[in-house]
């Protein structure tokens, strides 16, 4: 017997309405197990360190605080091509009322200390960015451009910033300093520009690690302010979680550095905008870099354009020296060092066209190739000063992409997928978050209307200056031997006879084509 099509109808409905509920709760159970099984910790893949910042967890040295916001990270063809969501909200976790706690318990204590003429638009980004992997403390010595009261007064609101300037007085204590009166430095004594550099550097790092010792730190490290670490391999992208977990009988850990390869002669804010980097030499398989070496120099004189020998960071103990800008050493004992295989220092050298004529600006040498062996140490840095010397606008921007920009994509991906060229997103992630959040303007506004007298005096003094000595091979009040001293120095001359004192270790170029066959016969 047929059943009556209103009875028909009834059941399609119900039939209906079951499939609904039951596409309805599929999703949210899959939902549920999924988080459940995240929440006991198992099918979880890191994709990206920076992953690893959700509003569950606390950057590096910050007060628990509580948070509102979610980083999305987007995938792209590349696994590495990450990039933060925006939205109307904060792009990245951070907020103005967080506050680093300085003098927390959290270990190890992580010093950076620097010298530089640079201006907020660069100090900033670059303190903030390695407060977020853990460093609580910067020793600045300033002069120029950071020593003005406009800047400095910034800087000097900013908890666990000790800003230094560079007065008379400084230059009177260094010239009683330990390493002004020893020979391992004293090669580079009286010489201009870049040699200059080096030498308040050295004595700038000898005071900063006075400093270390008196504020309790554990490790220090001497970083340019176009410079960032990229702690690479550490679990977590902190630089505290990597030096945590050096052994105890460690003294000093190496970063080898890598250089940045702009893709455009545009460049105006190099730490957001610049992701491709050149890999260095200890981090590339010695046969791909030498079978590469034609195309990753383009002709220029050297594998990098500026130094090719890395920073290191050293524990703070009993007798550390400085060894020149780029590394450390011991007075009672060689110090136990490694070189680590993944985390680098990036280095954003010649990134803005600008950066060409700076140079120019700030050493007052004669264009010529005997004279500018004088001023600098590396080629690449002799040939750019000449060309901001001498050339027209339009030649130096030629000379510009031509050897400093990477225009040819061809050679760029194969590079890339060699592995002589990478590309590295996590600090401009970080820096363009920070940005968007509001933290650097927050600082600025925040910042006292004036300096205290004797602060601004100083501040006056050391702005002025790096202005009166940029164009003399003897600069003003340049430091000088004390006759008090001499008694002193002869007798730790004697000793340096007795007992072997490494010479300063100066910017290096890395291995070029002539050192194949050496660095092959003694491996």
């Amino acid at each position: 017997m047929a059943k009556p099509p209103q009875t028909t109808a009834t059941n399609h409905q119900t039939f209906a309405s079951k499939l609904i509920l039951l596409l309805t709760l599929l999703p949210i159970t899959l939902a549920a197990f999924a988080f459940i099984l995240q929440w006991r910790g198992g099918g979880v893949v890191d994709i990206d360190d920076i992953s690893r910042w959700s509003p569950h967890h606390n950057f590096p040295g910050m007060d628990s605080s509580p948070l509102s916001t979610v980083v999305e990270h987007h995938s792209s063809s590349s696994s590495d091509c990450l990039s933060l969501a925006h939205s109307s909200s904060p792009s990245f976790p951070y907020f103005h009322d967080w506050n680093f706690r300085y003098d927390s318990d959290l270990k190890p204590k992580i010093c950076i200390t620097t010298s530089t003429s640079a201006g907020l638009d660069q100090i900033l980004p670059w303190m903030f960015y390695h407060k977020v992997l853990g460093v609580g403390t910067f020793f600045l010595f300033v002069e120029g451009k950071a020593a003005s009261p406009s800047v400095s007064k910034v800087l000097e609101s900013i908890p666990g910033v000790r800003v230094i300037y560079r007065t008379k007085e400084l230059e009177e204590q260094q010239a009683n300093s330990r390493i002004w009166n020893e020979t391992w430095l004293s090669s580079f004594f009286y010489k201009p520009c870049n040699y200059e550099l080096f030498v308040k550097q050295s004595l700038n790092m000898e005071m900063a690690i006075v400093m270390a010792r008196e504020s309790g730190m554990d490790w220090i490290l001497h970083l340019d302010t176009d410079e960032l670490i990229h702690p690479a391999g550490s679990g977590e992208y902190s630089l505290r979680k990597l030096l945590r977990d050096i052994p105890s009988d460690v003294d000093m850990v190496v970063f080898p550095n890598y250089e940045s390869s702009v893709e455009r002669d545009d460049i105006k804010d190099p730490f957001i905008e610049v992701s491709m980097f050149k890999r260095n030499y200890d981090h590339l398989p010695k046969d791909i870099y030498f079978g590469m070496y034609k195309e990753s120099t383009r002709g220029n004189p050297n594998y990098f354009l500026t130094y090719g020998n890395g920073k290191s960071v050293a524990r703070v103990q009993d007798h550390l020296r400085p060894n020149g800008a780029h590394r450390w050493h011991n007075y009672m004992k060689t110090p136990k060092e490694i070189k680590l295989e993944e985390a680098a220092v990036l280095h954003y050298t010649y990134a803005k066209f600008s950066d060409l004529t700076s140079r120019r600006d700030r050493c007052g040498c004669k264009p010529t190739k005997d004279d500018v062996k004088r001023c600098f140490m590396l080629e690449f840095d002799r040939a750019a000063f000449i060309v901001a010397s001498t050339a027209t606008e339009e030649e130096k921007l030629n000379w510009y992409r031509e050897h400093v920009v990477w225009t040819d994509r061809t050679i760029n991906l194969k590079l890339l997928r060699k592995g002589i060229l990478t590309r590295i997103y996590a600090p401009s992630v970080i820096i363009e978050g920070l940005k968007e959040s509001g933290v650097f303007s927050s600082v600025i506004a925040k910042a006292p209307a004036t300096l205290s007298r004797d602060k601004f005096l100083a501040s006056i003094e050391s702005s002025n200056s790096s202005r009166t000595s940029g164009g003399q091979s003897q600069p003003p009040r340049k430091i000088r031997r004390n006759p008090e001293n001499e008694s002193r120095s002869t007798v730790r001359k004697v000793l340096e006879v007795a007992e072997f004192q490494h010479v300063a270790v100066p910017p290096l170029s890395p291995p070029g084509p002539s050192m194949e066959n050496l660095i092959t016969e003694t491996r």
